[in-house]
């Protein structure tokens, strides 16, 4: 009974039970996923196909699989995954996680076989997308790992060089700009941290600011010189460069400044409106509040991945978080011994 399609092999049959649904089929949603099945609990990953690396050509760091596709990760991870047979895996952007009874998880006597209806679950309800059905089922547990929604700075030719030239994680990707004249480009109050970071692999970078008065503090901007490492605070026009990849920043005066690659630092946030029934608790950026074991502050409703602080991180470590959470979701479903 593996999950191998869209649809999976139980059918496509509102009100569908499961020991675990987990929103999300990335990296922390389907090391969960796998960890879960291998316990012999029945999972149903609902998984939108809207990666946020769906631009990156490869990432890095990932032990066993530097240099692989983000896309043919996630392949390779839901194959594994669909090879269970209590592994079902669905295209579907959720709608709404509901809190039935008192959602406090029951125990599961058995998970080689379908759970028995009970008083206390979450019902998810999802859209289907690209033909697969639209779905309502019930579990006693959920995990979220839907992953942050990434907003680019606004200039307008960006996107025909992220994910090639111009880059957001620095510990994925410096390596392949080793000695290059970078860029670093953003508004957010961590810039000069980062640049700390990219200065490792260049002795050519300038942090562009795009006129944005709290990017870089004065203190910061002596640092940062004293480290080499030029910032250009004048508003940014868009960028620019040829068949080879970027060539340069162009700024809103006129002023071309020679760059080959760099790195942006996107607006992250938190896509929660689903969960909204849920009340989960969120630290000041939005991220979802959870323990050591990935558990929020809902009984039942795990969290994992990018969309638990400290925000965006590399996908080798999404995934052990997955890892982790699965471990704490078995023991939580087995009950407590006394």
């Amino acid at each position: 009974m593996s999950g191998s399609g869209d649809s999976g092999s139980f059918g496509d049959v509102a009100g569908d039970r499961y020991d675990v649904v987990i929103i999300g089929g990335g990296p922390a949603g389907l090391s969960t996923g796998l960890n879960l099945v291998r316990a012999r609990r029945r999972v149903l990953i609902l998984d939108s196909n809207r990666p946020r690396h769906s631009a990156t050509l490869v990432s890095h760091g990932f032990l066993t699989r530097d240099g692989v596709s983000p896309l043919e990760l996630r392949a390779l991870g839901r194959e594994e995954f669909a090879g269970y047979p209590t592994a079902e895996f669905h295209q579907g952007l959720v709608d709404s996680v509901t809190p039935t009874a008192s959602s406090a998880p029951a125990a599961s006597p058995s998970s080689s076989s379908p759970t028995s209806a009970g008083a206390d679950d979450f019902t998810i309800t999802s859209r289907g997308v690209r033909g697969s059905a639209d779905r309502v089922v019930t579990a006693p547990v959920v995990v979220l790992a839907n992953g942050l929604a990434e907003t680019l700075p606004a200039l307008p030719s960006i996107r025909a060089y992220y994910g090639t030239s111009l880059h957001s994680c620095i510990e994925c990707d410096s390596f392949e700009k080793s000695g290059q004249p970078l860029a670093l480009i953003g508004t957010t109050a961590d810039l000069a941290e980062r640049a700390v970071l990219i200065s490792q692999v260049t002795d050519d970078l300038v942090v562009f600011t795009n006129a944005s008065p709290d990017a870089v503090t004065p203190a910061e901007e002596a640092a940062l010189a004293g480290r080499g490492i030029g910032v250009e605070r004048r508003p940014i026009a868009d960028v620019v460069g040829d068949r080879s990849g970027l060539t340069g920043v162009v700024l809103e005066d006129g002023t071309t400044i020679p760059r080959t690659g760099g790195f942006v630092r996107p607006l992250w946030s938190v896509p929660l409106d689903f969960a909204d029934a849920l009340e989960l608790a969120v630290d000041g950026e939005g991220h979802v509040v959870v323990d050591d074991r990935g558990a929020t502050s809902v009984p039942g409703v795990y969290a994992v991945g990018d969309i638990t602080p400290p925000g965006s991180q590399q996908l080798i470590v999404a995934a052990g978080a997955g890892a982790r959470t699965a471990a704490a979701v078995n023991r939580h479903l087995l009950g407590p011994l006394l």
